[in-house]
């Protein structure tokens, strides 16, 4: 692309952060903006460059192109934004990328755009990183498109701009020039692109931490006992096959594996090492493996200080290596190739088919010993501990690629990335189970800030609700997670909830009746013909409705029939098989593993195991889960039927919303925060304003700061209108007095203002002149950002009462159109809207799509930390907002979604 401009103007800097980016391959580099210290190697980056690049780049030959574009570069220009890729190892550093934008004209919101990469390193993703890097700073900067100048034959800068997941549009001129538009918005199709990208990087990244060519455990001891002894014979009784070193000072051999007495003194270059050293010397031991080519580290030490994290964190960025840890269990891989158990449990875990990633070392070796108990096991686990690098993102990423993981179990305490999470875990669970635990509430809302949105988000929402919206499967213990894990693995995928029991016992059977509703699935009464078919099958002793107690007479054949006969009705989704052992009848082992094959999802629970669940063998080298009561078998299965809905859901992607404005709405942020650098809430007239560039109508409205505007503006509407005190801090305007109604003509309206000015005073900015609006029915709308999950969308009924309804449902931001629909319909705002007691109702589809353009509002302008519409009236015609909030602060933090890391 060529760096050709006019005269440009000066405009506000911007300048990016420095951040480490993983490239395709997953190696390392660092994105920062150039200094003038760059010159020698700018220079050497353009003189390495062929003749026919040069050409592409410059539309020019020769070295005077680049070294001209090399002093560019390195000199600071208010109205430029500048990044190179630097690859760095240890202390060497070379730069291979760079990318330049120029703002076109005094305050334009477009930027010529260039970029280079070096020859040897092309096809790695550099030219992409650096598209992603310079829109991200652009948009910090007011700039919302690029143009690129290429020639027709540049086939690579084609690719880089095609393949970016931008709109974008080109027009071919004579002489073969072709100039490129690009959208700088951020839709939900761009983030799926950058997170394709990032998926395969993160994973090539993880490769060395799991399926590495060789291992060397730094701090192994020569007699049993202490950590890194313990991890060095468990990857010998594992059957580690790959290179395999210690590292002792004081030894050339320990329990037969080969010992070097330093790290540079390791015979040949292994991918992973294990630091099992003291905290003081973990930093010397990462520079050393560093230095020696390792290429992922996990850290067991513990407990380490943060200055010494941070070190050890910088270290592996300057090297770049991959680490876990510290104060982690370790990590471990099984696979058709590899047997390796890193980490310190009493038990060498069994290789399957699950993917773990905890925090807690603790937690970890009771998952591994539960999925080895029931011949899940795992296939790759990682103790994350301090998270000072890889992270259950990383971790997602990694089992989204691994055709060995069929199901992942996460224990984190916390995200780092919370709205990449939710995005990520939405796509891993369409195609493997996400299970995790959500012990307790979620403090949305971290801020305690004046509006009804983020004050009812505290009392009003779980965790686990929005763990469900994101496809992850939240259970309240780690013995549910197992319980769960065990019945999904089995292939367990209800279509529906409705269960029959099938007992030998009447008692029990009922009590498993009441622990499915409770679950959250239903118990149907029979039909009477299926009613007639089981008594003529048991006998007139046997109960035949729902529960079915076959009596405790009832043999194995007898208790399968009943199954198969119930399974065919087609009155039910699943069985509950409930069997006591009795003295009467001799239940045969296979019944359990049997069910698999009975119809319909069978789960089989066995009243006098101790376990709250075991497995049996079945049919192809499987195994069923076999529980020992009734509440965790309903438990499970609950969580496998919402899976299963959740699967049977519209994609996750967003629907497009029509009549969105996203730049003008992004410029009227930044001239707010221009003259608001602290942020706060927007004054009313600038909220209708944002709104509008969403979509969303708003009850037509002056924002008056004298008696003389606001007559002149209530004249502007042949109706009655109402007026509103207004200064920023102002909620509840009802609850002081802040609210006139129905004023008609010039004297009512003088009267009101002077009212108004005589109750508040000083405090009062302004009135907020206002049509009145339609009678309808009243609701809340909102947006707030929740600690975990990034932002949030609020619903529920509306108005001066809207507390005492305590009718407030969320969503994670954007919606989905099944979101939208699941948000409406669940609130107690429903019935209101489809017209309650003979009222006149609302408009439902209106309403979803209030809601969507609030969240996309969310989603793409993140300077916004809260709005409210409140009330929002709906009527059978549409919906109008009548009362709104919205609330900016300046952009702290880079774009969640950038590609970094940590």
């Amino acid at each position: 692309m060529t760096s050709r401009t006019a005269h440009r103007a000066p405009g506000p800097e911007a300048r990016p952060a420095t951040v480490h980016v993983l490239l395709a391959d997953g190696t390392t580099v660092l994105i920062r903006p150039t200094v003038p210290e760059d010159l020698r190697d700018l220079s050497a980056l353009f003189a390495g460059l062929s003749a026919q690049s040069l050409r592409m780049r410059f539309f020019a030959s020769g070295a005077a192109a680049g070294q001209e574009a090399a002093q560019r570069l390195c000199e600071p220009h208010p109205d430029r934004i500048a990044l190179v890729a630097v690859a760095v190892r240890g202390e060497d550093e070379q730069i291979v990328g760079e990318g330049e934008a120029w703002r076109m004209g005094p305050g334009a919101d477009a930027a010529e755009v260039g970029f280079t990469v070096a020859e040897g390193w092309r096809g790695r993703g550099i030219g992409t990183l650096l598209l992603e890097h310079l829109a991200d700073a652009a948009r910090a900067a007011g700039i919302r498109w690029f143009t690129a100048e290429t020639l027709s034959e540049n086939l690579a800068m084609k690719r880089v701009i095609n393949s970016a997941g931008l709109h974008h549009s080109a027009q071919f001129e004579h002489g073969g020039t072709v100039f490129h538009d690009i959208d700088l918005t951020e839709d939900d199709a761009y983030l799926e692109v950058v997170a394709d990208r990032e998926f395969a990087a993160c994973a090539a990244s993880l490769r060395p931490l799991f399926r590495p060519r060789g291992v060397a455990v730094v701090g192994a001891g020569r007699s049993p006992g202490g950590v890194g002894r313990a991890i060095l014979d468990h990857l010998v009784t594992a059957g580690f096959d790959r290179p395999l070193f210690a590292v002792n000072p004081r030894a050339d051999e320990i329990a037969g594996v080969p010992c070097a007495r330093s790290i540079d003194l390791l015979p040949q270059q292994v991918d992973l090492a294990v630091l099992a050293v003291p905290a003081d010397a973990l930093v010397e031991a990462a520079v050393a493996c560093g230095r020696h080519g390792v290429r992922a580290l996990t850290a067991v030490t513990s407990p380490v200080p943060e200055p010494v994290r941070t070190a050890l964190k910088a270290v592996c960025r300057r090297y770049g290596m991959r680490l876990v840890g510290p104060n982690c269990l370790g990590v471990a891989a099984f696979g058709p190739d590899i047997a390796m158990d890193a980490t310190f449990g009493a038990h060498t875990p069994l290789g399957g088919a699950a993917g773990v990633g905890v925090q807690s070392g603790g937690v970890g070796i009771a998952v591994l010993d539960h999925l080895s108990r029931l011949g899940i096991g795992a296939g790759s686990f990682a103790s994350l501990g301090d998270k000072t690098d890889v992270s259950g993102n990383d971790l997602l990423a990694w089992w989204s690629q691994d055709p060995g993981t069929e199901l992942v179990l996460l224990h984190l305490e916390s995200f780092g990335n919370p709205r990449k999470f939710a995005r990520y875990a939405r796509r891993v669970a369409r195609t493997k189970p996400v299970l995790t635990v959500a012990a307790g509430r979620s403090a949305a809302g971290s801020r305690a800030a004046a509006s009804h949105t983020a004050a009812a988000v505290t009392p009003g929402i779980t965790r686990e609700a929005l763990f469900r919206q994101a496809g992850v499967i939240a259970t309240r213990s780690v013995a549910e997670l197992v319980e769960t894990a065990a019945l999904l693995e089995a292939g367990v995928r209800p279509t529906g909830r409705r269960v029959a029991v099938v007992s030998n016992a009447g008692g029990t059977g009922v009590l498993a009746a009441d622990s499915l509703v409770e679950a959250g699935l239903s118990v149907p009464e029979f039909g009477t013909g299926l009613r007639d078919r089981l008594s003529a099958l048991l006998g007139p002793a046997a109960a035949c409705g729902n529960p079915v107690d076959t009596g405790a007479g009832a043999d194995g054949a007898m208790l399968r029939r009943a199954v198969e006969a119930v399974a065919a009705s087609g009155e039910v989704d699943a069985v509950l098989l409930l069997l006591v052992p009795t003295a009467l009848a001799e239940l045969p082992p296979t019944l359990a593993a049997d069910a698999r094959t009975l119809g319909v999802p069978t789960v089989t629970v066995l009243v006098d195991q101790a376990a709250s669940v075991t497995s049996a063998p079945a049919a192809g080298g499987r195994r069923v889960p076999v529980y020992g009561d009734a509440e965790s078998a309903a438990r499970a299965l609950a969580h496998a039927c919402a899976y299963t809905e959740w699967l049977r859901r519209p994609g996750s992607e967003v629907p497009s919303v029509p009549g969105v404005r996203s730049q003008d709405a992004a410029r009227l942020i930044s001239l707010h925060l221009a003259s608001h650098p602290e942020g706060g809430w927007l004054p009313p007239d600038r909220a209708a304003d944002l709104l509008a560039c969403y979509g969303i109508t708003c009850a037509r409205m002056v924002l008056a700061t004298d008696e003389h505007t606001a007559v002149t503006a209530a004249a502007l509407w042949d109706s009655p209108v109402v007026l509103k005190a207004y200064w920023p801090e102002l909620v509840h305007k009802s609850d002081v007095g802040g609210v006139l109604l129905g004023l008609s003509g010039p004297d009512a309206v003088r009267e009101g203002w002077r009212t108004l000015e005589e109750r508040f005073g000083d405090r009062l900015a302004g009135v907020v002149v206002q049509e009145m609006a339609p009678h309808g029915v009243e609701l809340l709308a909102g947006v707030d950002s929740d600690a975990v999950f990034g932002p949030l969308v609020a619903f529920g009924i509306g108005g001066t009462d809207t507390d005492l309804a305590a009718d407030r449902g969320y969503r994670l931001a954007p919606l989905t159109a099944a979101d939208a629909e699941d948000l409406v319909g669940a609130s107690r705002a429903a019935t209101l809207l489809a017209g309650y007691r003979g009222r006149p109702g609302g408009d439902p589809a209106a309403v979803r799509d209030v809601l969507s353009r609030l969240a996309l509002l969310a989603a793409e302008q993140t300077c916004v930390t809260e709005a409210e519409i409140n009330p929002l009236i709906a009527t059978p015609d549409g919906v109008t907002a009548v009362d709104f909030r919205v609330r900016v602060e300046p952009r702290t933090a880079t774009d969640p979604y950038l590609r970094r890391l940590r």
